[in-house]
């Protein structure tokens, strides 16, 4: 056991972070090295403290020792004079007990789907005996268990669980770097990939692939540009908030019982308009012509795509939302129609015109939990009004808190009239009133 230095630099500044580590011997003697303690950044006299309690294992001899357990009711042996330890083993506990019963279900699930079968004749084990196949298997069970990074299953999770008795493997299998170079083999077999657990989804649990939902998102970095050329990370529309942060998207096709079958990263300043020609022919050629029903929102498809679709051999169905200056068109002629039920809860009105289909649909599980969410945002607006009330703020200071109030309840703010101080900031103690605009036909239920 000792201390490791890692050093950085941020801000011009050098920095150092220590953690004490341990080696382990595992098969073939190979030794890795196994984080058991983050200190982060200490200065040299902590150094020394630490180097001092680590050293206290053995100060004779400045090593490490394996020491030898004797029960406390009988005689220590003579040749165990310096190194036994007498203990109650009836007083033992149990502790770090490790995780058997799941990891032995994921690897049941992992040989069902055969994916041990298929990375067999992708993944060779490297000339230093790396074993890919084996890695891959624990990253995806850790992920199915108990998601998180590569680095917390390197320094935690492996220990506390049973992969590496199942697998016939030891420590040496989740070497941090071997856990990321493992992702890197895998990109060359996506479209092999995507092909085999098709087959096996249809086969395990009948899926189909006649309705596709596809959408996008997007991923941020805490990264500064400049990036070489080619780099995906870019500025774009974040849907995460942050304008200020690069980013990827990422655009993902699955089928309505959660069954991906197509992904693709893509430039951060990517336009969603622009992704969805692409993915019909990506889907077309792996899968091949299918009568389909694709499953979008209406910021993705443009009128050439939809017309294409349309016009393709055989036609491409799709449903997606209609743009809000098109449903002007229709308003007089649907709300003139009676509902129709489609399901317990669901009402639905047809407009057909045009060759489309408009269909305008009502959920009342959906209708209640809007009711909710705006009567719990009503209520929430409500009652930092009356704190405002209460408070002996200046009239800049009050109007400031008020412009916070309306950007945290922006949807519960247009429904109440105010009453607003003028802004001069040498008033002491400014007030406001406000109450509710009834035009806007909602009410504060059990208020």
């Amino acid at each position: 056991m000792f201390l490791r230095c890692t050093q950085r630099k941020k801000d011009g500044k050098e920095h150092r972070y220590w953690s004490i580590v341990e080696n382990r011997r595992c098969a073939g003697g190979k030794i890795v090295q196994r984080p058991v303690l983050y200190l982060g950044e200490v200065n040299d006299s902590q150094r020394e403290g630490w180097c001092r309690v680590i050293e206290a294992f053995d100060e004779d001899r400045g090593q490490q020792r394996a020491l030898a357990l004797f029960a406390w009711d009988r005689k220590l042996p003579d040749h165990a004079a310096d190194y036994g330890v007498q203990v109650r083993l009836k007083e033992f506990e149990l502790h770090r007990a490790r995780q058997w019963g799941a990891c032995w279900l994921g690897c049941e699930l992992y040989e069902r789907l055969g994916l041990d079968e298929f990375w067999a004749k992708r993944l060779p084990d490297s000339r230093e005996g790396t074993c890919w196949r084996h890695i891959l298997q624990t990253l995806v069970c850790y992920q199915l268990i108990d998601p998180g990074s590569e680095w917390r299953l390197h320094r935690q999770w492996f220990e506390q669980s049973a992969m590496g008795d199942l697998l016939g493997e030891d420590y040496s299998l989740v070497e941090k770097n071997a856990l990321y170079r493992s992702l890197d083999k895998l990109l060359v077999h996506k479209s092999a990939l995507f092909d085999h657990l098709s087959a096996r989804w249809k086969d395990l649990f009948g899926a189909k692939f006649d309705v596709l939902l596809y959408d996008l998102t997007s991923t941020y970095f805490e990264s500064d540009p400049p990036f070489p050329e080619g780099d995906k990370r870019q500025f774009g529309y974040s849907r995460d908030k942050r304008p200020d942060c690069v980013q990827v998207v990422i655009a993902l096709v699955v089928t309505p019982e959660g069954f991906p079958l197509a992904y693709e990263v893509l430039a951060g300043n990517t336009s969603d308009k622009t992704t969805l020609k692409d993915f019909l022919k990506k889907i077309e050629d792996q899968y091949g012509k299918a009568q389909r029903i694709w499953v979008m929102d209406r910021g993705i498809p443009t009128e050439e795509v939809l017309q294409e679709m349309r016009s393709s051999d055989p036609p491409v169905y799709y449903l997606v939302g209609t743009p809000k200056a098109r449903l002007k068109k229709f308003e007089a002629d649907l709300l003139g129609q009676p509902w129709e039920n489609v399901r317990e809860g669901v009402d639905v009105k047809l407009q057909s015109q045009e060759g489309e289909l408009y269909v305008f649909a009502q959920s009342r599980d959906r209708i209640a939990k809007e009711r909710s969410m705006r009567v719990r945002e009503l209520r929430g607006l409500l009652q930092r009004l009356k704190a405002l009330q209460i408070m002996k703020l200046s009239s800049k200071n009050l109007l400031l808190k008020l412009g916070e109030a309306k950007a945290r309840y922006r949807a519960a703010w247009r429904l109440f009239d105010f009453d607003l101080p003028e802004a001069k900031s040498q008033d002491k103690a400014a007030s406001f009133g406000f109450g509710l605009n009834r035009k806007c036909g909602y009410a504060l239920d059990s208020t």
